[in-house]
């Protein structure tokens, strides 16, 4: 059995493990052996090798938090990326998942003729029972053309 003697200037985890940071890295000891390094701007490498830690059973939660003032939600939100899908969840950009258009169709060309008959977004929304919410959406990403300006005239119902 070897017992971890750190070298002086570290900050240690807990008794197995020791962390310091130096010329722009933040060093991972065991004894005087480097175990894992990272940049200190890289708050991904941090995250996913501290999870790794604490699933691995090297280090408990609290010891994270102590040692790097992180809050524990989000030491608890990266384990849980850690374990649902390992490293790569840190590294590769889960695919978005939206929710189904309600603009479809029949449905955005209507909204794209009352807006085009420079009707408010709040008029369209209300006569095609949509969330305002939801058209503002769609002007935003290029699937709608917003409404010219109004000119003065009769409130439409």
């Amino acid at each position: 059995m070897q017992l971890p003697i750190f070298p002086a200037g570290v900050t240690e985890i807990n008794h197995q493990i020791a962390v310091e940071k130096r010329e722009g890295r933040v060093y991972y000891l065991y004894g005087h052996a480097v175990v894992f390094y990272h940049e200190e701007e890289d708050v991904r490498g941090f995250r996913m090798f501290t999870s790794q830690l604490i699933v691995s059973g090297t280090v408990k939660p609290k010891e994270i938090v102590q040692t790097f003032g992180v809050p524990m939600i989000t030491v608890k939100r990266y384990v849980k990326v850690f374990r649902e899908r390992g490293t790569e969840g840190f590294y590769v950009a889960k695919p978005r998942h939206s929710s189904a258009s309600v603009l479809k169709g029949k449905v955005l060309e209507q909204a794209q003729q009352r807006l085009d008959e420079r009707w408010s977004v709040p008029e369209v929304a209300g006569e095609l029972k949509v969330l305002a919410n939801t058209l503002h959406k769609a002007i935003r990403a290029g699937r709608l053309r917003p409404a010219l300006k109004k000119t003065k005239r009769a409130r439409r119902r």
